[in-house]
C-alpha cells in the first residue's frame, strides 16, 4: 500500500479523499491555492504545500506545481479528484512517466473517452447502445444536412471536445440548421479551441441513468448498479438518485452486464462512468467519465463499497476484491448538491460562514469541507456541500430527506437548500415521474407563480 497520497483538488472531493487515505493508515499531502490556506483538507492533511494564487490555471490546473509538490514531499501517488486534471490524459501520462501512481484510469482509457466522437465510435465497437446520429465529426454543412435528413429532426448538435453543456444545441427543423452549426461552432472554438461538432437524434424526455463501474486494469469489472440524474439544471445536475425509478431489476441488471462485458474487452482500470439517455425502455450511450463522480456517494450508501478505497487499491496493483455475484444493493439514496448560489436566480454567493451546522442521524452522510468562520472563495465551483441519505425504501429515504434539510444551518451566504425544500415536495418528483427537462420547467413555472 502507498505511504504517501498527494491529493490534486480541493473542496469536499480532497477532504473525501482524504479521509479514505487516513482510514487505510496512507499520510496525505494537499496542495492549495493562496484562496485555500485555510480550507478543512488542507487543516486536516499531515503535509500541504500551495501551488500558487487563486486561479485554477495558475493553481490547481498547474502540473508543474503539482508535481514539483510531490517530489519534495516525497508522494507515492497522486489522486486527481474531481474535475480539474482528473480527466486530462497528458497529467495521467506525465504523473506516470515521473514515476508516480495515478490513481485513476489509464492515459489512453482516458484520451478515447475524452474525445466525444471516437467515444462513440468505441462504444459502438465495444457493443454499447448509441443515440442515432453522425458518423464521426460532420465534415460538412452538406454532410450535416443529409445526417440530419436521414435521422430525421430535431437533432442535437455537439462539441465533439465539448462537455457542461457548452457548444449544444437543438435545430428542431431544416431551416434552423446552419444557423445553429454556426452558433455550436463559435461556442466550441470559444470554449475548447476546437470547432469540430457532431450530431444525434435529439430524444424528447429522455432521463438520464449512469451505471458506476469498477476495474482493475487486468480483466476484471464489476459494475453498482445505476443513478438517476435526471434533475439537471443547464445541464447541471442538481439532484441525483440510486437505484433508478424508472428502472426494474431485468432492465439494470441487463445494462449492467452490457457496460461491464464491454468495459473487459479494454482491461479498463479503476473507477468510471458510462452515461446513458433513457427512453421507452431503450438504452443510448452519451459518454463515458473516466474518473470518481461527484454523485458517488449514493452508490456507496446502497452497496456499502468504498469506491475511493477502491480506487487506491486497484493502483497499488491489487486486482478486485469481489465478483458481480457478491454485489447486491440495499435500499435507496438521494443526493443533494448545496451550491453556495441564490435558490431563485441562483447568482454566486460566496462569503463568510457565520454559522454552520450539518444534518446527522441515522442514514445521514453530508460530504462538505465547511466550517464556521470560514470564507467560500468566489474563484471555483460552488457546490460546497453535498447531502446523502440512505433509506430501506425510496419513500423512506425521502422522509429522511425531507427531515435532514430542515436541520441545515448555513449562515453568512446563499445556499440552494431552500430550493431542495421545495423540489422534494413536487409531485411529479415524489411519484419518481421526471426526465431531464422536468426541472426547468417546473422550476420556470415556480418563478411565475412567485413573480405573479
Amino acid at each position: 500500500m502507498f505511504e504517501k497520497v498527494l491529493i490534486a483538488n480541493r473542496g469536499e472531493i480532497a477532504l473525501r479523499i482524504h479521509r479514505a487515505c487516513r482510514e487505510m493508515g496512507i499520510h496525505t499531502v494537499a496542495v492549495h491555492s493562496t484562496a485555500d490556506a485555510d480550507a478543512m483538507h488542507v487543516r486536516l492533511a499531515d503535509e500541504s504545500v500551495c501551488i500558487g494564487p487563486p486561479a485554477s490555471k495558475d493553481s490547481y490546473l498547474n502540473v508543474a506545481a503539482i508535481l514539483s509538490a510531490a517530489t519534495i514531499t516525497d508522494a507515492d501517488a497522486i489522486h486527481p479528484g474531481v474535475g480539474f486534471l482528473s480527466e486530462n490524459a497528458e497529467f495521467a501520462e506525465i504523473v506516470e512517466e515521473h514515476g508516480f501512481a495515478f490513481v485513476g484510469p489509464s492515459p489512453e482509457h482516458i484520451r478515447s473517452m475524452g474525445d466525444k466522437i471516437e467515444a462513440k465510435r468505441l462504444a459502438i465497437e465495444l457493443g454499447l447502445p448509441v443515440v442515432p446520429g453522425s458518423d464521426g465529426a460532420v465534415s460538412s454543412d452538406i454532410k450535416a444536412q443529409q445526417t440530419a435528413e436521414e435521422i430525421g429532426y430535431p437533432v442535437l448538435l455537439k462539441a465533439a471536445a465539448g462537455g457542461g453543456g457548452r457548444g449544444m444545441k437543438v435545430a428542431q427543423v431544416a431551416g434552423e440548421l446552419q444557423e445553429t452549426m454556426d452558433i455550436c461552432r463559435r461556442e466550441a472554438l470559444a470554449n475548447f479551441g476546437n470547432d469540430a461538432l457532431y450530431m444525434e437524434k435529439y430524444l424528447g424526455h429522455p432521463r438520464h441513468i449512469e451505471v458506476q463501474i469498477l476495474g482493475d486494469g487486468k480483466g476484471n469489472v464489476v459494475h453498482f448498479g445505476e443513478r438517476d440524474c435526471s434533475l439537471q439544471r443547464r445541464h447541471q445536475k442538481i439532484l441525483e438518485e440510486a437505484p433508478s425509478p424508472a428502472l426494474d431489476t431485468e432492465s439494470r441488471e441487463a445494462i449492467g452486464k452490457r457496460v461491464t462485458d464491454a468495459l473487459k474487452k479494454i482491461n479498463y482500470r479503476s473507477a468510471g462512468t458510462i452515461e446513458f439517455l433513457y427512453e421507452d425502455s431503450q438504452f443510448y450511450f452519451i459518454e463515458m467519465n473516466t474518473r470518481l463522480q461527484v454523485e458517488h456517494p449514493i452508490t456507496e450508501m446502497i452497496y456499502g463499497i468504498d469506491l475511493v478505497r477502491e480506487q487506491l487499491k486497484i493502483a497499488t496493483g491489487s486486482t478486485l476484491p469481489f465478483t458481480q455475484d457478491e454485489i447486491a444493493h440495499n435500499g435507496h439514496a438521494i443526493e443533494c448538491r448545496i451550491n453556495a448560489e441564490n435558490p431563485l436566480n441562483f447568482a454566486p454567493s460566496p462569503g463568510r460562514i457565520n454559522e454552520y451546522h450539518a444534518p446527522g442521524g441515522f442514514g445521514v452522510r453530508v460530504d462538505s469541507a465547511l466550517y464556521s468562520g470560514y470564507t467560500v472563495p468566489p474563484y471555483y465551483d460552488s457546490l460546497v456541500s453535498k447531502l446523502i441519505v440512505h433509506g430501506a425504501s425510496r419513500n423512506e429515504c425521502l422522509m429522511r430527506l425531507r427531515r435532514s434539510l430542515e436541520e441545515y444551518v448555513i449562515e453568512g451566504i446563499d445556499t440552494t437548500v431552500p430550493l431542495h425544500e421545495k423540489l422534494i415536495l413536487a409531485p411529479q418528483f415524489l411519484n419518481g415521474n421526471y426526465d431531464i427537462h422536468w426541472l426547468e420547467g417546473w422550476m420556470a413555472h415556480n418563478a411565475r407563480e412567485n413573480n405573479g
